[in-house]
């Protein structure tokens, strides 16, 4: 069950998100989606708007995931957000609740690369 549901959350995150396909929200997303990024409402379609318009700003904006796992009906995805080449580019950290072969909740977190870490390592 979990290995689906982080098919899942790539294939959401590649469709959606990376190519644009906002009409396939529906085949990822639930309708009544419950929201906890503070800059969001609740449901699908507030959810696609924002996508439809960030894609408008930033057409070579993308996710390159680095890392996932899941836990019953939790999946966790760390990746790598970019708006183009020249961009360092965000960590973000993607946690989606899945029920019945959609995602009904959704958490993230977002932090800017630095150019340098104390210790050395990427932060993605």
């Amino acid at each position: 069950m979990t290995t689906n549901h982080v098919k899942l959350a790539h294939d959401y995150l590649e469709q959606v998100w990376n190519q644009g396909r906002t009409d396939q929200a529906a085949d990822y997303l639930a309708e009544d989606l419950i929201q906890h990024n503070p800059n969001l409402p609740d449901g699908r379609k507030p959810l696609v708007e924002f996508i439809e318009g960030l894609r408008q700003q930033v057409p070579d904006g993308r996710f390159e995931i680095r890392r996932s796992a899941a836990e019953g009906d939790l999946v966790f995805v760390h990746s790598l957000f970019t708006t183009g080449p020249e961009d360092r580019g965000t960590a973000v950290v993607d946690i989606f609740r899945i029920a019945d072969g959609t995602i009904v909740e959704h958490w993230d977190l977002r932090e800017s690369v630095p150019e340098n870490t104390a210790s050395g390592h990427e932060i993605v």
